[in-house]
Parts: structure tokens; sequence; C-alpha cells
């Protein structure tokens, strides 16, 4: 512990930067973090709450297989396409990507639009799979 902090004293200028760092990912994570759910979770809240499952890959992604009943909406083209969910106001949404890292700042775009609650897949496509729950493919 002693060797420690004679190395913070003996290193301001690297401790520092460390510190700077430190301090950007927890913005970037507070700015683009959004509420995740498990597959678990996911599978609860959509055969309790009748979610619906929004699936943001490419389109080749998506016909390799799918979550049953997933909406498909590429992450390219939510913007435009957020109109049609809007029947779905109010019920849960689950947003899925490939790996789980793309799906925050569509579900920050969803909520911005003005659905509540809005939740990505934590692990995406990869965690469903790897989980082997089910998947329908074209």
């Amino acid at each position: 512990m002693a060797q420690f902090i004679e190395f913070l004293g003996n290193h301001p200028i690297l401790v520092g930067c460390w510190l700077a760092a430190f301090a950007g990912i927890l913005v970037y994570h507070q700015r683009t973090g959004s509420k995740g759910a498990t597959p678990t979770q996911a599978i609860a809240m959509i055969n309790r709450s009748d979610a619906l499952v929004v699936d943001i890959r490419d389109k080749k992604d998506f016909d390799e297989g799918h979550i049953v009943d997933a909406l498909h909406i590429p992450a390219a083209k939510l913007e435009q396409r957020v109109v049609e969910l809007t029947k779905q106001k109010g019920k849960p949404i689950v947003v899925v990507c490939k790996h789980g890292q793309q799906a925050g700042e569509s579900v920050k775009k969803l909520e911005a639009a003005g659905h509540d609650p809005v939740y990505k897949l934590n692990g995406g496509m990869t965690e469903w799979k790897g989980q082997s729950l089910p998947v329908v493919t074209k």
C-alpha cells in the first residue's frame, strides 16, 4: 500500500490522465447507457406484458435467425420508421442487436419518441442463441 501511495505522489500526470479517462468513460456510459434485460427477463416481458421485440440488425443477420414475432427495423432506418410503433406505446419494447452494444443508442431514440419502457437485450442475439433459446429462420 505504501508503494501505491508513493507511486501516486511520484506520477501526478499519469494519475491525472487515468482519472480523466475514468471520468470520460463514466460520462459516456451515463449518456449512452440504457436499461438492459437479460434473455430470461425479455422472455418474461414478452409472455406477461406482451412486449414488442424490435430487431435492429441488418436484413441478412435478421434472416439468419431472429426472435419469434420480432419486428425488423434496421438501426439506420429507426428514426424514419418509429411511426410504425405508435400503436405500441405503453407496452414494453425490447431492442435487439447482434452483441448488445448497438442497442443502447436505439433505446435512447425510442425513448425520445415517447416510448416507455424500452430495454436493450443484454448480449444481443449472440447471448440469446448462446442460451439455446428459440429463433425463427427464413
